[in-house]
């Protein structure tokens, strides 16, 4: 994310990507394919979608209900439906939902779509596993498009997700979140533990200079059980 960023601030470079995104653009991983709106965050030139979805390889998803909790293009989402998973995608952008059904159409691949700021319309429901790529930049977005990119002057999106989060895990439930070594990491484990959630480092890569991570989250209580049973 850090080489992306500082592409967009030079000023030829940042003319070239408006020009690139003026128009939907495709992106295909493993024979899915997906058209990406402008308004949609966009996994071609950022490094943290691909990084996602290889860890995602490695998973046994079949029969597995899965949520992508803020979903954009949803080629994570498609991903999991293709390795057999149930998978609901949410979003708040109605345009990435639109294109998402598109393409879950095309792919021939089902999924349930939800338009939900985070899981205010998915009361009441638990899942296996949680797939979130969050917007993780301290600044308040002027719009829906940036609403992917940036989390609230006060990570006002964190605060909330940690808030509702623990009502939608069981004790068997796995959580994984993936981000770049540019956001404040600790401050939102800070914010995860006043929640009584705590975050597991499962994965490090270190891409362009860039070292992003994978970390799972569970409830504080969970992990006192899992080490009461293995213990």
């Amino acid at each position: 994310m850090r080489q992306f960023l500082k592409k967009i601030t030079h000023p030829f470079l940042k003319l070239g990507l408006q020009i690139f995104y003026l128009k939907p653009r495709k992106y295909t991983y493993e024979g899915i394919e997906v058209i990406v709106h402008p308004d949609v965050f966009p996994p071609h030139l950022t490094l943290s979608t691909k990084i996602f979805l290889i860890f995602l390889k490695t998973k046994q998803l079949d029969k597995k209900t899965v949520l992508e909790l803020g979903c954009g293009s949803g080629i994570l989402s498609l991903y999991a439906s293709k390795k057999g998973a149930i998978t609901t995608s949410s979003d708040i952008n109605p345009i990435a939902l639109k294109y998402l059904k598109k393409a879950s159409d095309k792919n021939q691949l089902t999924l349930e779509i939800v338009q939900s700021d985070l899981f205010d319309d998915l009361k009441n429901r638990t899942f296996d596993y949680i797939l979130i790529n969050p917007p993780y930049y301290p600044k308040a977005p002027k719009n829906i498009k940036e609403k992917a990119w940036f989390c609230g002057s006060d990570f006002e999106y964190f605060k909330k997700l940690f808030i509702q989060l623990s009502d939608h895990i069981n004790p068997s439930s796995i959580v994984y979140m993936i981000l770049s070594e540019d956001c404040e990491i600790e401050h939102l484990k800070s914010l995860a533990h006043v929640s009584s959630l705590v975050f597991d480092k499962v994965l490090e890569k270190k891409v362009a200079g860039e070292k992003n991570y994978i970390f799972s989250i569970k409830r504080e209580t969970h992990l006192r059980d899992n080490k009461k049973v293995n213990s």
